[in-house]
């Protein structure tokens, strides 16, 4: 799944928890991109290596009303896509190749998809922003889609700079800062990319301190 699996991961964990209110899951996100290092000439495999950095991540789902409110989840896909973001095991391990286009799709693509990722809801009524961060074009794409004052990015961008792209680790770095931060109360929006290119969403809910 890449760099959308943990938005994949908080989904499955809200259904156990809703179902189980007892319940609590714990979500790890080990990405180790360094290994994926290896000589060619290619841009469209280097370009992966110059931006995706090692990380972790643990999380813990439960029905107890603190933190984040996990609310809605949607899964699209962008047409015309599926050779722009792969991820295949190749000869020397795995082979990831990430194309310059990204980031035009993305422009092209989220309006079309943006009712359905905010429930009806108008992007000013959505207070927090938790995009991954796959690069600083990938968050000037979303920004300019959407229409986003350049506040809203700021955990996001905060998150590229120190620690690069984690793979599915970072959008739970921007989720953390927003915590670590205090944040206000109100209704947030998490987006993540993946291949195919797949656009994973979700809905949450603030209480702020």
């Amino acid at each position: 799944m890449g760099c959308n699996a943990a938005l994949n991961a908080l989904k499955l964990s809200r259904h156990i928890v809703r179902s189980e209110p007892f319940s609590k899951v714990a979500i790890l996100n080990l990405e180790l991109c360094t290994i994926h290092l290896q000589e060619t000439h290619r841009l469209e495999q280097m370009l992966p290596f110059l931006i995706f950095a090692d990380g972790c991540s643990a999380s813990l789902v439960s029905a107890m009303p603190m933190g984040i409110e996990l609310q809605d989840f949607t899964s699209t896909i962008m047409p015309d896509s599926a050779d722009q973001i792969t991820w295949r095991i190749g000869e020397l391990g795995f082979d990831m190749v990430l194309m310059g286009k990204v980031p035009s799709t993305i422009v092209k693509g989220v309006p079309g998809t943006l009712s359905s990722i905010l429930g009806g809801q108008r992007p000013e009524d959505i207070k927090h922003w938790a995009v991954h961060p796959g690069g600083r074009a990938i968050l000037d794409a979303v920004q300019n889609s959407v229409g986003l004052p350049k506040e809203m990015l700021r955990q996001s961008r905060d998150v590229l700079r120190r620690f690069g792209n984690m793979s599915s680790a970072t959008v739970m770095f921007v989720l953390k800062e927003m915590l670590d931060r205090g944040t206000k109360a109100g209704r947030g929006c998490a987006v993540a990319f993946g291949p195919g290119i797949t656009v994973e969403s979700m809905l949450f809910q603030t209480s702020g301190t």
